[in-house]
C-alpha cells in the first residue's frame, strides 16, 4: 500500500498549479500519470523535466527499475525494448550497490517533501533489505533521519564497524534535537506547569502570591469607588523548594516491535530528567535490565544504550523498578510495553498490584507512538484493568499531558477514550 499512498501524496508535487474552477485534462492526466506509474497506464500522459526524474526515482522502488548512472553523472531509470517497440521495466530494482543507492537516496530528498522521503526510505529497507548497506558510512550521509529509520539503526548498533558509528550517531542525534524541539518544550512546560499547580495553597506568603489568579477568584469583591479588589481568598503556591516534588520512573520494552517507542520515550525520558523538581529514572529491559539512568543527560547516548530485538521479562523489568522507588504516594511508575510477557505472568501481576496498594502511580502504555493502534497482550492489558492500572497507546503529543495529568492526580480514564 505505502506506493499507491507515496504517488498519491504527489499531487501537484511538481510544482504545476491547477487551473482555476478545476485542472485541465492535461493537468489531471499528468497527475494520474504519476499516481499510476508505468509506460502503460493508458492515460497517454508523457512525462518530462522534473516529473519524468519524480517518475523515475518511484519506479526504481515501486515497479522494479532500476537505476544507472546517465549522461553527466546524473541517474536515471533503465528499461530495455520488447516486441514491437514497447518498454519493460528491467526487474534489476536498486540492487544492493551502496553507490546506486546512495544516488537514489540523494534523488528523492530533491524531488520529494520530507514525509514522502521517509516512507519511500522505509519501504527501500523492507522491500529491497538494505540493512547492510546501512552499516556503510556512504550511505548514513544520504539518508533523512525519522523515528523507524533510527530503530533500524539502533537494531543494528551491534554490527556496525567503527567507522559507521559515529556516522550513525549524527543521524540519530539530528533527529533527537527535532524531537526535542518540537516535542521537548512543550512537554517540559506542561510538566512544570502540573507540578507548580500541585503545590497551589489557600495560604500564600506574599511572595508566592498569583496575582492574576487571585484578583480573578475575587472579582465579585470589586468596590467601584475604590477602584479595587477586596482579596478576600488569596491564591498562589507554596514556596518553591528544591526538594523532588515527584519520583519518575520509566521503565522500556526494547523488543524489536517498540522500535518506535524508545526512541519517543528516550528523548521524553531527557526532558523530564531536565526537570529539577522531577527525580528521573530510565531503565530498558528484554530478558535482562539495564538501567541507562546516568546517560539521560544525552538521549543519544540512551538510545546507544538500548539493544532492540530479544525476548521480554516484564516481571523482571517491574522488580527491578519496584528497588528504585523510595517514596511510593510521590512515585509515577511507567510501563511501555506491548506486555507479551516471557516471564512469570503471575509475578508481574502481583508486583503491579503491590505497587499501586503502595500508592505508585502505575501506567501503562502499550505504544508511544504515532503507529496506530498497536498489537498487544489482551489478557494482560485487561488483568491490569482490573486492577485499576490503564493501559493505552499514546500518541507523542499527548504524552506531556498525560504527565501533567498523572502529577495532579487526575482520572486518567479520558485517554483511554481519546
Amino acid at each position: 500500500m505505502s506506493d499507491t499512498v507515496v504517488r498519491a501524496d504527489l499531487d501537484g508535487a511538481a510544482g504545476t498549479a491547477a487551473v482555476v474552477g478545476g485542472p485541465a485534462d492535461e493537468e489531471r492526466m499528468r497527475r494520474w500519470r504519476l499516481v499510476l506509474g508505468g509506460d502503460d497506464d493508458g492515460t497517454g500522459c508523457k512525462l518530462s523535466g522534473l516529473d519524468l526524474e519524480m517518475d523515475k526515482a518511484l519506479a526504481a522502488l515501486y515497479n522494479k527499475g532500476g537505476y544507472e548512472t546517465g549522461a553527466g553523472g546524473s541517474v536515471t531509470g533503465r528499461s530495455r525494448a520488447k516486441g514491437g517497440g514497447r518498454q519493460e521495466q528491467r526487474s534489476a530494482g536498486l540492487g544492493a550497490s551502496s553507490p546506486q543507492v546512495a544516488r537514489w537516496l540523494g534523488d528523492i530528498r530533491a524531488y520529494f517533501p520530507q514525509t514522502v522521503v521517509q516512507v519511500m526510505q522505509r519501504d527501500a529497507i523492507d522491500r529491497l533489505n538494505l540493512r547492510q548497506l546501512l552499516l556503510e558510512p556512504e550511505m548514513m550521509e544520504s539518508v533523512e533521519p525519522d523515528v523507524h529509520l533510527v530503530g533500524t539503526l539502533l537494531s543494528l548498533n551491534h554490527l556496525m564497524p567503527a567507522e559507521t558509528k559515529e556516522t550513525a550517531r549524527q543521524v540519530v542525534r539530528k533527529l533527537v534535537e527535532d524531537l526535542e524541539k518540537r516535542l521537548g518544550a512543550k512537554l517540559r512546560a506542561t510538566v512544570s506547569g502540573a507540578l507548580d499547580k500541585s503545590t497551589r495553597t489557600s495560604r500564600p506568603r506574599h511572595s508566592d502570591i498569583d496575582w492574576g489568579r487571585t484578583i480573578q477568584v475575587n472579582l465579585k469583591n470589586y468596590l467601584p469607588e475604590y477602584q479595587t479588589v477586596v482579596p478576600e481568598r488569596l491564591v498562589g503556591y507554596a514556596r518553591k523548594e528544591r526538594a523532588v516534588k515527584r519520583d519518575v520512573v520509566l521503565a522500556i520494552d526494547q523488543s524489536g516491535s517498540m522500535a518506535a517507542s524508545v526512541v519517543y520515550a528516550s528523548v521524553f525520558g531527557a526532558v523530564l530528567a531536565s526537570l529539577k523538581s522531577l527525580k528521573t529514572s530510565l531503565v530498558v529491559f528484554d530478558t535482562a535490565v539495564v538501567d541507562l539512568t546516568p546517560q539521560l543527560t544525552d538521549p543519544v547516548d540512551v538510545l546507544f544504550g538500548t539493544q532492540l530485538g530479544g525476548g521480554t521479562d516484564i516481571n523482571r523489568a517491574i522488580a527491578y523498578s519496584q528497588s528504585l522507588i523510595t517514596r511510593p504516594t510521590e512515585s509515577i511508575f511507567i510501563l511501555i510495553s506491548d506486555l507479551y510477557e516471557g516471564g512469570v505472568r503471575r509475578e508481574m501481576l502481583r508486583r503491579v498490584a503491590e505497587m499501586t496498594a503502595a500508592g505508585t502511580q502505575v501506567i501503562v502504555l502499550l505504544a508511544l507512538s504515532d503507529e496506530g493502534a498497536p498489537y498487544y497482550d489482551r489478557e494482560n492489558a485487561a488483568a491490569l484493568a482490573a486492577m485499576g492500572v490503564p493501559a493505552f497507546a499514546c500518541t507523542p503529543d499527548k504524552f506531556g499531558d498525560l504527565m501533567a495529568a498523572a502529577i495532579q492526580r487526575q482520572d486518567l480514564g479520558r485517554f483511554l477514550e481519546e
